[in-house]
């Protein structure tokens, strides 16, 4: 009942046996009960306190009883919600940290001339980075990445549905990393589960050891290599201009602060996103209408979110049928009144 809110399995037997016993029982019994150790019970009743999911017992003093499964959601719900918000605060503002970074890189000073590098296509951006231009350029360096990484390779893929030509080389690419034993993560778009070409290779990536995770919207298209280089791309409106290579280890850490916290926000592939209790909202409709309210039109937040224009305008209209809204305006003013961002 708790997982997709972060109660790991035994855990919640325990709360479910606690629901269920009024008269309380003490750890040695539940560990008997539950055939677990009297350790993992506590570490259990631990997370439970910790949790709100236990108040003390006014019948049987000195032990516990198990709030009701009603409230026991709407906590978990709220304290994940919180949880969400705080996250997406920390991810904003390293995003905005990342973002001055990448800017001041861009403009560093041009190359000599006939300084072009063994790329061809490569220019100079400093000591801290290099300039890859054309996406010719930019594949070199990937396929030089993964004959060369050691030890993981991080990615943001936003842009929804990939094309075929971009699954194949991603593939091809994350065949040659995995069987070397280099680490995959991945974080995309919750639109590719519905995008069967790019679902079935981040199935396929995942059933091979990689790890795909997806949230509703991406900061940026975004590469990491061994916690020590960065490919962010040259201009974020048209990825195949070229990338900027990062070395500079201030902005890689920052980058890769920026993808833990993606990741620990991010959804499993195998999960469903649950929908918020007391507003009825799955995330990417809550994001939908986020990126609306900050004056997106309905083209922006469509690439945004990495689905077509005609998908965003059926979400708005089953979104503004729920509220009662006949305008953009008035479903606006219900949202701020309802409290659903």
């Amino acid at each position: 009942m708790f997982a997709t809110l972060g109660l790991d399995p035994s855990t919640e037997a325990v709360y479910q046996l606690m629901a269920s016993r009024p008269e309380g029982w003490g750890v040695d019994q539940i560990a008997a009960h539950l055939g677990s150790t009297e350790s993992d019970v506590r570490v259990a009743l631990d997370r439970l306190a910790e949790a709100s999911l236990l108040r003390r017992s006014r019948a049987v003093p000195g032990t516990w009883r198990a709030v009701s499964p009603e409230l026991g959601m709407q906590l978990m719900l709220r304290r994940h919600q919180e949880d969400l918000d705080r996250r997406q605060r920390e991810i904003a503002e390293t995003h905005a940290t990342v973002t001055r970074m990448i800017s001041d890189l861009r403009r560093g000073p041009s190359p000599a001339p006939g300084h072009g590098g063994a790329y061809g296509g490569r220019a100079g951006a400093g000591g801290g980075g290099e300039v890859l231009i054309g996406i010719d350029a930019v594949q070199a360096r990937l396929e030089l990445i993964a004959d060369r990484a050691v030890s993981e390779i991080c990615t943001f893929m936003p842009g929804g549905a990939q094309s075929d030509a971009a699954i194949e080389a991603a593939r091809e690419n994350d065949s040659r990393l995995l069987g070397r034993g280099v680490g995959v993560r991945t974080v995309c778009l919750d639109s590719v589960r519905g995008n069967p070409p790019t679902f079935d290779y981040a199935r396929w990536l995942s059933d091979n050891g990689g790890g795909v995770r997806t949230v509703p919207t991406l900061p940026l298209r975004m590469i990491l290599v061994d916690r020590a280089h960065a490919l962010v791309p040259l201009d974020p409106a048209d990825t195949r201009a070229g990338a900027v290579v990062l070395h500079l280890p201030g902005a890689v850490a920052a980058l890769t602060a920026l993808f833990e916290q993606v990741w620990e926000a991010s959804l499993p592939l195998g999960c469903d996103r649950p929908r918020d209790e007391g507003t009825g909202l799955t995330p990417p409709e809550r994001e939908l209408l986020r990126l609306l309210s900050r004056g997106m039109t309905d083209q922006a937040a469509a690439h945004q979110l990495g689905v077509s224009l005609s998908t965003v305008r059926r979400c708005m209209a089953a979104l503004m049928e729920r509220l009662g809204a006949r305008s953009r305006f008035e479903a606006g003013l219900r949202v701020a009144q309802r409290g659903w961002l």
